[in-house]
């Protein structure tokens, strides 16, 4: 079934085409993305669609009846609104039910009249229609799902992370057709994305998307529309399939382009070397020409930008913490941490929001003080801290001029010096944007400007705070590759598990309450960890009753430990204690240094053997021991 369809839709901005002429469709039970680079019309389209924008030509047919619910990058919930009432404040058949029922109720208080007992009898029979009754219960549940209890809490008091959980919520809840949202996982942590990811994943549920989350992506689309250079592109599948096809287009348009030169070549010596055209035959030739000298000459637009940054040599020493408390203002956010970072280390941080997450960069950058414990860094270390705060950027200053303050001159990688202005030409802003204003940035942009103000000052530990934010697939791609290539050190908190994934290889998780657990791998890799943990602590639940069931009634005929296995459960229960001590001596080892990386590698692959063995160890003496106890 066609929800809508989008017809020849054509959007500029002055001079600048963010698409022209593009058609597409959206059928029930279809999960769509749209990918494209910043500043090139995705929320625009998404705002057409939606209804909140105009196109300047084409249309978009939507079904009779269609119930769309749009989040938006920028949420619009009633200011001065409780949560529970700002999400109340939807019109949706269920909730336009419950005030109807409401309504009935208060007006049958005051009177008692025929016409107020059958409104209220068919307010009764739309709520079971709608099965609306539970409808404040979901409400809460989904809330509490989104770490949001108090529902009278005014919307004005709100983080920015809440805000985005109660629009999110308020946009899920709405039961609609199609679901619109423009970057739904920004500003949230990964359990929130993960949960959502599940919602959206239901068969039931059509769904148009703009998201740089390849992860969120692949596990919920099962179809791309990518916007390139104002031309719409579709792709029937996942992510992978995506960028094989991609691949192979561009391939293809290399060589067609090639092609055209070439006849552009041919054509160009015929011009030189013939007389003016006076025949309709030559002069058509010569049009011809024009045409094919402007698609040759015409390469496809490309915004992307290249990172070469040279780190400064890292000493022995990187940086050391040592017994680190802190707590705001009352609640322990960091409880006796302690860690030493090795040379070349890529480590990530993942937890709740409000876990510390941030407070522990700010500790090491110095712009939080301790309750207790001590932060050294090396002599030779230069951080570079890229915050989520942008505000440092003067909007009313050029952005050369911003870069130059810094400095004239940057170290690339290889060695040579670039100027400012060059710098910034292979980051992505042209030689005319460089003298426009900071304030004429988008937030993408204006991310984007922050960083390369901290890398072109070549530091060798950098420190992100959720790089991810506001950047586009292609940036996240070339940063990515940027920072796997990096010599120094890298501590980034994300909520991006592709990003995690691909760069980092230990893991802090800020377990709330003040707890960190150190971690050896990768986000995917303690996922699975935790999982395994989860299934063995049902075993034991599971174990005890089953020992309680058999406690409470005698049996009979049951084979009880013979010799040998009273014998094997003994070994084992020592093993599982050995290989307990050694997993905690091999984590004290690598956390105090552990020499060289080849010794961190072979340390790393012995701490996943024992936990192998420890698991299927564990496994067994579960099985022995309910057969003791029966």
């Amino acid at each position: 079934m066609n929800y809508l369809s989008v017809e020849k839709l054509s959007k500029s901005y002055g001079n600048k085409v963010l698409f022209h002429n593009i058609s597409f469709g959206i059928e029930k039970g279809q999960k769509t993305a749209i990918i494209a680079r910043n500043g090139t019309g995705k929320s625009t389209l998404l705002n057409i669609i939606a209804g909140t924008d105009f196109a300047d030509e084409g249309q978009v047919v939507k079904r009779n009846d269609l119930r769309i619910a749009y989040l938006p990058q920028i949420d619009y919930l009633p200011e001065h609104f409780s949560v529970i009432d700002a999400i109340f404040e939807t019109e949706t058949p269920i909730i336009n039910a419950i005030k109807r029922y409401e309504k009935a109720v208060s007006k049958l208080s005051m009177q008692n009249s025929r016409e107020n007992q059958e409104n209220l009898e068919k307010a009764i029979v739309e709520m079971d229609r709608l099965s609306a009754w539970d409808f404040e219960n979901r409400v809460k549940e989904v809330l509490t799902k989104f770490g949001i209890e108090d529902i009278c809490k005014s919307v004005n008091t709100l983080s920015g992370g809440e805000r985005k959980k109660t629009a999110i919520a308020k946009t899920l809840l709405s039961e609609a057709d199609l679901l619109i949202l423009d970057e739904p996982t920004n500003h949230i942590d990964i359990e929130m994305i993960e949960w959502i990811e599940d919602y959206l994943s239901a068969a039931n549920i059509t769904l148009l998307m703009v998201t740089h989350d390849r992860y969120f992506l692949d596990s919920v689309c099962n179809s791309i529309l990518e916007l390139e250079n104002g031309n719409l592109y579709q792709y029937k599948g996942k992510y992978d399939y995506f960028l094989e096809k991609k691949t192979a287009r561009l391939l293809y348009e290399e060589v067609q382009q090639e092609k055209l030169k070439s006849l552009y070549e041919k054509e160009l010596a015929w011009v030189k070397t013939s007389p003016q055209a006076r025949t309709t035959k030559a002069k058509a030739r010569i049009n011809a020409f024009e045409k094919i000298k402007e698609a040759a000459l015409t390469r496809t637009k490309d915004n992307s930008f290249s990172l070469s940054v040279k780190a400064e040599r890292l000493g022995n020493k990187i940086l050391e913490i040592n017994n680190l408390d802190f707590s705001y203002p009352d609640l322990p956010l960091i409880k006796d941490f302690s860690y030493v970072f090795k040379r070349g280390e890529k480590c990530g941080i993942v937890g709740k929001n409000g876990t510390g997450k941030s407070s522990l960069l700010k500790l090491i950058m110095g712009e939080l003080k301790a309750d207790r414990g001590k932060i050294t860094p090396g002599l030779t270390i230069k951080f570079g801290y890229f915050s989520q705060d942008t505000s440092f950027l003067d909007d009313d200053k050029r952005i050369i001029d911003l870069v130059k303050e810094k400095a004239e001159i940057i170290k690339t990688e290889n060695g040579n010096y670039i100027s400012a202005s060059q710098f910034l030409y292979n980051f992505g802003f042209s030689y005319e944007q460089q003298y426009s204003y900071c304030g004429d940035l988008s937030g993408g942009e204006k991310r984007k400007l922050h960083l390369l103000i901290v890398l072109m000052q070549n530091p060798n530990f950098l420190i992100l705070d959720e790089p991810t934010n506001d950047f586009d697939i292609d940036t996240l791609n070339i940063l990515e590759d940027f920072l796997t290539q990096f010599e120094g050190c890298l501590l980034i908190v994300s909520h991006d598990r592709w990003f995690m994934n691909k760069l980092v290889d230990h893991i802090f998780v800020f377990e709330g309450n003040g707890k960190i657990k150190d971690y050896y791998g990768n986000y995917t890799e303690y996922k699975i960890e935790k999982e395994k943990q989860k299934k063995i602590e049902k075993q034991r639940e599971k174990a005890k009753n089953n020992h309680k069931k058999q406690i409470s009634k005698p049996t009979t005929n049951v084979q009880k430990l013979n010799y040998k296995e009273k014998k094997e459960l003994k070994t084992i229960e020592e093993e599982i204690e050995s290989l307990e001590n050694e997993k905690k001596d091999i984590l004290e080892e690598m956390n105090n240094g552990g020499g060289e990386s080849l010794n961190i590698l072979s340390l790393s692959r012995r701490y996943e053997e024992v936990e192998k063995i420890l698991e299927d160890k564990t496994a067994r003496w579960f099985t022995l021991k309910e057969k003791e106890e029966i």
